[in-house]
């Protein structure tokens, strides 16, 4: 949630302030809307381009913005899909004294076969 409000204000903000520091190419805040939304989001169709040098620098700012909640929104996801697997993977403690238990049956198995090994070559 914290991800999905940063971005979205973000993305409100920067369209306002957009129209206000490029007036001539976005002369409506619905124009500096439809041009955050490209940017933040990467698509950047190109149909509106910031003109002036503070344009540009706005359109930076948005773009690397943009690229790391991206990049924070894709470890998050990858986050939550390793620690449930790891979760899955984790013996719980009944599978642990199961195989705890098998191995004790094994060594207990193992001292009965030589313990038979012995008396049956003994004279």
């Amino acid at each position: 949630m914290v991800i999905a409000t940063v971005s979205t204000t973000m993305t409100l903000v920067a369209g306002t302030l957009m129209t206000l520091i490029d007036h001539e190419q976005f002369p409506t805040i619905g124009s500096g809307l439809w041009w955050a939304a490209q940017t933040v989001t990467t698509v950047g169709y190109g149909d509106n381009v910031p003109a002036s040098f503070a344009g540009r620098l706005l359109a930076v700012a948005l773009m690397l913005l943009g690229i790391g909640f991206l990049t924070v929104i894709t470890a998050a996801i990858t986050s939550t899909f390793v620690a449930r697997s790891s979760l899955e993977a984790t013996p719980s403690g009944a599978d642990h004294a199961a195989a705890e238990q098998l191995t004790q049956l094994d060594e207990r198995l193992a001292r009965i076969e030589a313990a038979l090994t012995r008396s049956s070559t003994a004279p």
